[in-house]
């Protein structure tokens, strides 16, 4: 299922379900450079993250590599009809409301502000058959909010999905919107 992409110097590779034992190591790896200097409880458990999105037959994936090193990867898989983290936001559901959440952007520190997370990013949503993007966002770091809402996405609302987690930000994007 793998196939690649080359954007700049990184080249950027797909990887679905069935290719999460091959990648695994490779995003706990980025994740533990991305958050070297700021690990929290809530971060610890990026492993199960992994997993649990992974254990998703719709899992999708997508890797930057410079060389054969990783430099960073977006990851998602089609929401639940009826549990999607916006539903609860929005009192009418647009009518196509299919929907693919991403679920991690991470770049490692020496590649960001580079254009890397935008070209995972797209990648990422490029071929989605989904009409919407959702992502939930720290509110620690509205740097990053302001980034999603330049590439489309609008803020709709908060969730706290665990206990020990931020109150995050909800953001949704139209994916291919009619001309």
């Amino acid at each position: 299922m793998e196939h690649s992409v080359t954007t700049a110097t990184v080249e950027v590779r797909h990887y679905g379900h069935d290719d999460l034992p091959a990648i695994r190591q490779k995003l706990l790896d980025v994740h533990a450079d991305a958050y070297a200097d700021d690990m929290t409880e809530f971060d610890e458990r990026f492993p199960w993250f992994v997993d649990h999105w992974g254990g998703n037959p719709g899992f999708a994936c997508v890797i930057g590599y410079e060389g054969d090193e990783p430099v960073g990867f977006a990851y998602g898989a089609p929401g639940t009809h009826g549990r999607e983290w916006w539903r609860e936001h929005l009192s009418d559901p647009p009518a196509d409301d299919t929907t693919f959440s991403v679920s991690e952007l991470m770049v490692r520190p020496k590649w960001r502000k580079t254009g890397t997370a935008e070209r995972l990013h797209a990648a990422l949503l490029e071929s989605r058959p989904e009409a919407l993007a959702v992502l939930l966002v720290d509110p620690d770091h509205p740097k990053v909010q302001a980034l999603y809402e330049t590439w489309g996405y609008r803020k709709i609302g908060h969730r706290q999905p665990f206990p020990d987690s931020p109150n995050f930000a909800v953001m949704l994007k139209e994916l291919n919107p009619a001309a």
